[in-house]
This record gives C-alpha cells, sequence and structure tokens, in this order.
C-alpha cells in the first residue's frame, strides 16, 4: 500500500530519497532555475545529510556532485543503499 503525501513517513537525517519530477517540475524552485534537471536527482538515491524546516540537503552518490537542498515535499523515501553491495540506481518495477 503506497502512501500519500500527507501520510508519508517524515524524513529524516541518513534517509535515502530520489526527487519527485512531479513535485519538482513548475515549482518556485523550477522557476527560480534552470528547470532542466539532471536525470540522477529522478534516477539514483541520494542521503539526506541535514534538514533545515521544510528543506533537506541531498548528496546524490553515483555521480560526484555538490549538493543539493530540496523541499521535502519534492522527495520520496527509496530502500537504503546496502553498505556490501552499493546500488545507487534505483530499479524501476
Amino acid at each position: 500500500m503506497q502512501m500519500s503525501t500527507s501520510e508519508a513517513m517524515p524524513i529524516k537525517r541518513g534517509d535515502f530519497v530520489r526527487a519527485v519530477r512531479e513535485n519538482l517540475e513548475n515549482s518556485l524552485e523550477a522557476k527560480a532555475s534552470d528547470t532542466r534537471f539532471p536525470s540522477y536527482i529522478f534516477e539514483t538515491k541520494g542521503e539526506v545529510v541535514d534538514l533545515s524546516g521544510d528543506y533537506a540537503l541531498v548528496k546524490f552518490g553515483i555521480t560526484p556532485t555538490p549538493n543539493v537542498w530540496l523541499r521535502q515535499d519534492q522527495l520520496e523515501a527509496v530502500d537504503k543503499v546496502d553498505g556490501n553491495q552499493a546500488d545507487w540506481v534505483i530499479k524501476q518495477k
């Protein structure tokens, strides 16, 4: 059973997440900068390294890029990365 946005568990430091395209496109943040988002924020797992109000600082592990602040409602939790077999790419079901 999938949770709706209002029922979703709050994001915590250390959680693994991905950006939700539908929530990020047409957002205030998207309109304030380049709207051509890199595919890795939607297709790979990022780790929440800090929280501030409604925002989470996310570090994406597969690509060496700067950390990025995203609103928590623009993120969804994904399975953790196994330390023995790092699997950063999100498998489509």
